[in-house]
């Protein structure tokens, strides 16, 4: 055999590479382009949503892993943080839990966030980008920064005297600044400690336990998540509504209004709660001093669908984005209706709902000189060191009729404490406009009636645009006057006195 020639090789060349051996090195570079991918696709496209799985505990170890900011009400801090020595090394603490719980919500290791410790949790957790003072150098070693502050815009006076009219009836108040839209209280009873289940122990879960079994829903927020019928104080929308379209000039003239007044294509008569209203013709001021179901039922007719509407509207009904910045539940009124279901809508009935933030608001615009200022729960977030991190600024949410009908309103709503059915919700040395309601609900109307009252009020003698407007609702009033004005107005009364220092 020649030398060089054969079967085995020789001097010329390496043996070769088998076919097996390149599919198997082609199959192992596809594996590992395929690896690169999947990694890729995890780490990069997926990392959002891996964050934020439920069976992710990084973020909440995480979370738990240094104390968390406060939230403040003016200068003192109603919530903190303690160390557990287990798991998560910090747990929440509340100051005045129950007091608070409507504002701050909880922040809990097994059962999350909610009201301002879940839309903020970002800052107070420390993760939120505008705390970093080397944003680049931070994400690139990925380093936690102390949690920052939310200062709420709550009146500690405000609220106290909230949750104490309250009491231990089922209710909520929402109060309001008229010329900014800070929110002064906001109160939901019962209520519940927001630190009772805030670790993740069997006790923490003994005790969520029993609330979520509780029939009176106390962790229900009343004030911002529940709406309910608004009755007779859905009239103020309607007087607004007669007056800026024009069917209404003079609140004192005759409206024309029928008695009875049968709702249009039925053969139901619109009946009233007291005589005084069941005369024809009564004037508009007079409908609002009495609360008069015909006269007001009657002018949202005329005033027409699509007015009702966007008066409704102007307060923040039909709003699903009513951020605060907590959202609240959407307030309705139909833009869809016939006229009978109108009638019955202008005086707060048929489908009309609210929460009692949208008909604070409604007192607000009206005190406002007819402009609705959206509503903030936040005043500033800061860092830790207390460095503005932002500031909330007064904003403009609509303007809901001209300052000359908001002026008349205001007359009607004065009339309505001083001589109406009001009455209990006057403070010495100040100006009150009010408006009671008692809505009808359930089968064949068979529930115990809502109590509302819808307020501002102003220092004697002032022209300013008056520092507070207040909406109260009771749903489960157990009096035997279950009226606005007998179990709202005095709950009413007691938070303006509250914010004007009385």
């Amino acid at each position: 055999m020649a030398p060089g020639r054969g079967g085995g090789g020789g001097p010329q060349g390496l043996p070769g590479i088998s076919v097996t051996g390149r599919r198997a090195g082609t199959f192992c570079l596809l594996l590992i382009a395929a690896l690169c991918v999947q990694a890729t696709r995890v780490q990069v496209f997926r990392a959002e949503e891996l964050n934020h799985n439920e069976a992710n505990q990084r973020l909440t170890i995480e979370r738990y892993a240094r104390p968390r900011g406060d939230i403040r009400v003016g200068a003192d801090s109603v919530t903190g943080s303690e160390p557990t020595g287990g798991r998560y090394d910090y747990k929440r603490t509340y100051t005045d839990g129950p007091l608070y719980a409507a504002v701050t919500g909880y922040a809990s290791q097994a059962y999350g966030n909610t009201q301002l410790e879940g839309t903020e949790d970002a800052l107070l957790s420390g993760t939120d980008s505008r705390l970093a003072t080397w944003p680049v150098r931070d994400a690139v070693a990925r380093r936690r920064n102390p949690g920052g502050d939310v200062r709420t815009t709550i009146d500690r006076a405000a609220q106290q005297a909230a949750m104490r009219g309250l009491g231990n009836q089922r209710g909520a108040v929402a109060a309001i600044e008229p010329a900014t839209g800070r929110i002064l209280a906001l109160a939901s009873t019962p209520s519940y400690d927001p630190g009772s289940f805030a670790g993740s122990s069997a006790a923490d879960q003994e005790a969520w336990n029993r609330l979520q079994a509780d029939p009176d829903q106390p962790m229900l927020n009343r004030a911002l998540r529940q709406t309910y019928p608004p009755g007779s104080t859905f009239k103020v929308v309607t007087a607004a509504a007669a007056l800026q379209s024009g069917v209404v000039t003079d609140p004192d003239a005759p409206t024309g209004a029928p008695y009875p007044y049968v709702l249009p294509g039925t053969t139901t008569p619109l009946v009233n709660d007291t005589p005084a209203c069941d005369e024809p013709g009564l004037s508009l001021d007079a409908a609002m001093v009495h609360s008069c179901n015909s006269v007001m039922g009657y002018l949202g007719v005329r005033v027409g669908l699509e007015n009702m509407v966007a008066m409704a509207e102007a307060f923040g009904f039909n709003d699903q984005e009513l951020d605060v910045p907590v959202r609240p539940a959407r307030s309705n009124f139909d833009t869809a209706m016939d006229e009978s279901q109108l009638a019955l809508s202008s005086i707060g009935q048929f489908d009309t709902a609210a929460t009692p933030l949208v008909m604070a608001m409604v007192a607000a615009g009206v005190a406002n000189d007819g402009t609705v200022m959206r509503p903030q729960l936040v005043d500033e977030l800061t860092k830790d060191d207390g460095t503005t991190v932002r500031s909330v600024r007064p904003a403009v949410y609509r303007r809901a009729m001209s300052p000359a009908v908001a002026g008349q309103v205001r007359e009607m709503m004065t009339d309505a404490v001083e001589n109406g059915t009001g009455r209990a919700a006057r403070i010495a040395g100040a100006v009150v406009g009010g408006k009671t309601g008692t809505a009808q609900h359930g089968v064949d109307n068979a529930g115990t009636p809502y109590a509302w009252f819808i307020a501002w009020a102003r220092p004697e003698g002032s022209d300013a645009v008056p520092p507070v407007a207040v909406a109260v609702v009771i749903a489960d009033g157990d009096a035997t006057d279950v009226t606005g004005g007998a179990l709202a107005a005095p709950v009413a009364r007691s938070v303006m006195a509250a914010v004007l220092g009385g």
